[in-house]
């Protein structure tokens, strides 16, 4: 699974099928559930955590070759398995406003939807008519935005583990230039702030909600509050103030350059993130009284 994930670490899928069509994943998922195999859907990698000693069961990797549609003016339709960034560049190329935000952002459209993926104010959410996925007992549904139940980094879809097989946008039409411009101002900034040098799974955290932490807290950060979109302290300054920037264990490290990363230096193992994650959450509890919430999915673990 290393070679199918962003952070490159992660042992064998006991079965392991590329799914290029809509059809090829249905009737792989329900054949799976005949065998009475586990099933997992795997977009773009990014965003997990794989055990060393991997996963047992089906892994499916989405790989559409499938076309976004534009549907009407302002409506697109995507297949799950499309890298996000391809999305941008389609509504940019149509002049549409919505995803601009996202520029830089790593994996599928399907795994930004599952995790209500945001950046500077904008979330996944924000664009989403309509959902189409795949329930725990192989029932197509077909969900609105409200039935979507997105939250901060989350959705029915990661709560559930259901498979999202496409989406509907609905964009407003904008200026191809100004569009265009955002993207990559995103794009540059990702590359200047984010250790984007090394296999990294992105966030570790969640970010901390500001209106939930006490008055003594907010006045220590009040400098270091920003809008995600509601006002948020970012994690990396908690685990920077609690000493752990730089810190290593085996081939694995907490971020110099961003904090709230941890990078494979090459050949880390899960365990080895598994244990700066538990020294992370006691260290920053111990100095904050502050729980930091896991964004990474586990699996396996």
């Amino acid at each position: 699974m290393k070679n199918h994930t962003t952070f490159k670490i992660g042992g064998p899928a006991e079965y392991f099928l590329f799914a290029r069509k809509r059809r090829d994943l249905l009737r792989a998922i329900r054949i799976a559930k005949k065998l009475k195999l586990p099933v997992f859907v795997l977009g773009g990698g990014s965003n997990l955590l794989v055990s060393d000693n991997g996963i047992k069961g089906l892994v499916v990797k989405l790989q559409n070759k499938e076309p976004i549609i534009l549907k009407r003016r302002n409506i697109i339709q995507t297949p799950a398995g499309i890298q996000l960034g391809k999305v941008v560049q389609f509504s940019i190329d149509k002049s549409l406003q919505g995803l601009e935000w996202s520029g830089g952002l790593p994996g599928t459209f399907g795994g930004a939807i599952r995790g209500n993926a945001g950046a500077f104010g904008g979330e996944i959410k924000d664009s989403i008519l309509t959902v189409e996925a795949l329930d725990n007992k192989l029932r197509l549904r077909k969900l609105s935005n409200e039935q979507c139940r997105f939250s901060y980094r989350s959705s029915i879809f990661k709560e559930k583990n259901w498979a999202v097989i496409s989406a509907e946008l609905k964009l407003v039409k904008g200026i191809k230039k100004n569009l265009k411009n955002i993207a990559n101002s995103h794009i540059e900034y990702r590359k200047e702030k984010h250790p984007l040098e090394y296999p990294n799974a992105g966030s570790i955290f969640k970010n901390v909600d500001f209106r939930k932490v006490t008055l003594k807290i907010q006045k220590l950060f009040l400098d270091k509050v920003k809008k995600d979109p509601f006002l948020i302290i970012p994690s990396a300054w908690f685990i920077i103030g609690a000493g752990l920037a730089g810190k290593k264990i085996g081939q694995a490290q907490i971020s110099k350059k961003h904090s709230n990363y941890i990078v494979n230096l090459g050949g880390a193992k899960a365990k080895d993130v598994l244990k700066l994650v538990e020294l992370i959450k006691k260290k920053v509890k111990n100095k904050y009284n502050i729980e930091l919430e896991i964004e990474v999915q586990f699996i396996g673990l």
